[in-house]
Parts: structure tokens; C-alpha cells; sequence
């Protein structure tokens, strides 16, 4: 991968210069009509410039903060609420093993390890899903690390190096853990356990759940796919590449940047998003927007970007999308073959969503007859009628009907009686309000990134 110098940390720059540019200005705005004097001579126009400061200058800042996890507590048996704890398991340079500790209960039988995407935004993006699961579950996620704060000294960090943060992940959490991969780790997720089976069989998981995932991209087209088979790698290279800044201390890193993903995000979309920005700045103005409001839970969390390592985003596109490595079982690791057919102790299963336009329904579920070691009773599919790509993990869909599968299959798959944890899920569906912030699916689709 050819090094960039002056001219990609250059256009890093002219980005974050963009925008931090208009941070201020929203800030300058927001300070400027909130001035004391102008309440003498009240005119609609400062309320609406007001507005479009604080909402703008809002924006750009979440841009470069990651968000919070922000789980809210746990209720007891006895009625008690439980506070959850975020902790960090495991520290690498790349990514941690964090455990959401749950204060005074005792550990879950159900042990998950939830494998987060690293595909633009941070691992914050599955909260609703972790706090769906803590319930009933002893929960664990991949967070995984903005590689603009990673020091070039770490080294790379490609599509093998992810697949050996989950084999070091899976060793450490044992063999009675549930892995449950969203989007796009799933290829790299069955790669792990794979790897597992063939080398370190006592270390596999009991479980594997694919939710949404390219295992084999070619089993359905999508726009995600077309793209990638419409350019070269040195096109895309060339296109999406660009060098850390120096105010960061990952600076001369070579990444694909949050904020270019952002804007490719938003441009899928555009008039989605600004009728968004558009009636939350006149709902500001007119008083009637809050801190807490449907707009900014999500925009909080959309807004805010991360950048991946170029080796990373260009051995996805290529091995995984366009050569097909994962699809076709010849994907190797440090030089080494990894067999998918060498599974055979893991139950399988994976979910799709009908209306998926990121990963198709097809994609995913090819993952059963890639795994010919498993036997035919650990296999099991499922897939959502009128569900998009965000909805079979955090949304409706995965609240009302694909969470409780899950935990049926998890169940159905070791010790624990199904029945019982039948009436337990039941009892606090019932009992849980929408956790869904206000993502609807045409929204949340919009975040296809482009490999």
C-alpha cells in the first residue's frame, strides 16, 4: 500500500478543518441570537438562528466523540435495580473485550459474546441489543477501537488480525460461550470458530449466531456488492484512503475516514436526513425540542464516526466481496487454510431480514451448508418477514421475535431447561417498554458502507 505523505494527511485535515469550521460557526450562531439585549426586541429569526447553532454546532461535535454505552440499570427478581457496570475484559491495541457486569447478580449461565461490526460506526451502535440481552445473558462485546487514535507503531490491522482478536476473544471466554455476530463480522466470525475447531477444539464456542451478515455475497446482489465489483482496488484505494492528521496520535496512519463514510452514509439518503435537520431546527425554535428527543438519540449515535484501518476496509473488499474467500472456504489466516467443514461440535444459526438491502436474505443463511461438519439438528434458520438490516438486531423485529429464538436456540443447545427460559423472556418482553430511540429502518439502512 503506497504511503501518502503530505497529501493524505492534507486532505484528512481539510476534512476536519471543514468540520471544525462549522462546529463554530453553529456555536457563534447559538451564542450570538441567545445575547440578552435581543430579548428587548424578541424577532422569530433569532429563535431560528438560535436554533440552527445549537443544532449545528451539536452535529459536528458528536462527530469525533464516541458515545457513551449509557445501559440503563437492570430489574431484579426482587424488584431491585441492578447497575451495570462497563468493564474492560481484555486490552489490545485494536479492539477490547468488554464485559457489562451486572451489581449484585450473580453471573447469567447464558454467556454472550456479542462480535460488533467494524464498519463506521463504534460498538455503541448494538446498545439496544445488549441491554435487550442482559436480562437473561452474562454479555460480552468486541469494542472496537477509531484507528485514527492508534500510534503507526501497533503495526496493521487487516481482515486476518480481526479474525484473531475473535480466536483470542472466544479462548479467553471458554467453551460455554454463545457468539452472536451482527453484520459484518459474521464471514470472519465463522473463520474464528472454525479455526477453534481445527487447532483448539476444547476452546470452541457451544453456539454460533450469524445475524445479517456477507458470508457469501454473491448469493444475493445488493447495492453494497455492486459496488464493490464496480471498482478496482486501486480505484478504491485511491478513492477512500487517506492519511491521519497530525492532531491525532495515530497521525500518517493510512485509514478510510469516519468522516468520508459519513458523508457517504448521509448522500445515500440526503432527503431523509435534511427534512430531519430541517423540523428539529424549527421544533427548537418553537420550544418544543428537548435533550433528550427522538432526533438527537439518533443522530447522536449516526453522527458519530470511526475511522478503519485502510488494510482493514481493502482486504474486506477484496478477499471477502470480490475474491470470495469466505464463500468458497480458501481463506487462510497468516498462510495457514482455514476449513470451514472442520466444525462440527458448534450450533449454527442464522437470521436475515427480508427487506435487508445490505446483506440480502441469502447471504447470510449460506452459512449452513458451508459448515457439511455440523449435523443437520444444530442447524437452524430464520427469516423475518418485512425486517431491514437494523431491525433483526435491535429493532422490533429483534426485540418482539428473533431475540427470544435466539435465546431458545442458546437454550436448546446446553444445559439449561427451554422451557423455563421460555416463561422468563416472555414475562419481560411483556413487561419491557420500546427500546428502538426512534430508528426506523429507512433511516438506519441508510448507513451501507461501501464494501
Amino acid at each position: 500500500m503506497a504511503y501518502r505523505g503530505f497529501s493524505g494527511i492534507a486532505s484528512y485535515d481539510t476534512m476536519e478543518t471543514i468540520r471544525n469550521t462549522n462546529e463554530w460557526l453553529g456555536a457563534t450562531a447559538r451564542a450570538f441570537a441567545s445575547y440578552p439585549a435581543f430579548a428587548l426586541t424578541p424577532n422569530p429569526m433569532l429563535r431560528v438562528l438560535g436554533a440552527w447553532g445549537e443544532v449545528t454546532e451539536r452535529s459536528f461535535s458528536r462527530m469525533v466523540i464516541k458515545p457513551d454505552w449509557e445501559i440503563p440499570p437492570i430489574s431484579g427478581e426482587a424488584g431491585q435495580d441492578h447497575i451495570v457496570y462497563v468493564e474492560k475484559e481484555l486490552r489490545r491495541p485494536f479492539g477490547d473485550l468488554v464485559h457489562f457486569r451486572v451489581a449484585r447478580r450473580d453471573p447469567k449461565p447464558r454467556k454472550v459474546l456479542l462480535v460488533a461490526p467494524m464498519s463506521g460506526h463504534y460498538a455503541t451502535l448494538l446498545r439496544s441489543t445488549v441491554t435487550s440481552l442482559l436480562p437473561d445473558c452474562d454479555v460480552y462485546v468486541t469494542d472496537w477501537h477509531n484507528a485514527r487514535d492508534i500510534p503507526v507503531s501497533e503495526g496493521k490491522f487487516d481482515i486476518e488480525d480481526y479474525t484473531l482478536y475473535l480466536v483470542d476473544f472466544m479462548r479467553h471466554l471458554g467453551p460455554d460461550t454463545n457468539v452472536i455476530a451482527v453484520c459484518q463480522p459474521a464471514p470472519l466470525s465463522l473463520a474464528a470458530v472454525a479455526m477453534l475447531a481445527a487447532e483448539e477444539p476444547a476452546a470452541q464456542p457451544r453456539t454460533l449466531t450469524l445475524i445479517g451478515g456477507p458470508v457469501d455475497p454473491d448469493a444475493a446482489a445488493t447495492e453494497v456488492t455492486d459496488f464493490g465489483n464496480r471498482l478496482t482496488m486501486g480505484q478504491l484505494e485511491h478513492l477512500a484512503i487517506q492519511s491521519v492528521g497530525f492532531k491525532y496520535r495515530g497521525a500518517g496512519r493510512m485509514v478510510y475516514p469516519g468522516l468520508a463514510q459519513l458523508s457517504s452514509f448521509i448522500a445515500m439518503n440526503v432527503e431523509t436526513h435534511t427534512k430531519a435537520f430541517v423540523d428539529k431546527i424549527f421544533a427548537d425554535a418553537r420550544g418544543e425540542g428537548s435533550e433528550g428527543d427522538r432526533h438527537n438519540r439518533f443522530y447522536d449515535e449516526y453522527l458519530a464516526v470511526m475511522d478503519m484501518t485502510a488494510e482493514f476496509y481493502l482486504s474486506t473488499v477484496e478477499r471477502i466481496f470480490k475474491n470470495l474467500e469466505i464463500a468458497q472456504n480458501r481463506f487462510t489466516v497468516q498462510g495457514k487454510p482455514v476449513d470451514i467443514s472442520s466444525i462440527r461440535d458448534v450450533a449454527i444459526m442464522t437470521v436475515e431480514g427480508a427487506d435487508d438491502d445490505i446483506s440480502a436474505p441469502g447471504q447470510c443463511v449460506a452459512a449452513l451448508d458451508m459448515c457439511s461438519g455440523v449435523p443437520a439438528e444444530k442447524k437452524t434458520q430464520h427469516l423475518e418477514p418485512g425486517a431491514g438490516h437494523y431491525g433483526i438486531f435491535a429493532g422490533k423485529s429483534w426485540r418482539l421475535n428473533i431475540r427470544p429464538l435466539v435465546l431458545d436456540f442458546i437454550d436448546e443447545n446446553s444445559s439449561l431447561q427451554p422451557e423455563v427460559g421460555r416463561k422468563r423472556r416472555r414475562a419481560k418482553t411483556e413487561e419491557t417498554p420500546s427500546s428502538d430511540c426512534g430508528i426506523s429502518d429507512p433511516l438506519a439502512d441508510s448507513r451501507k458502507i461501501a464494501i
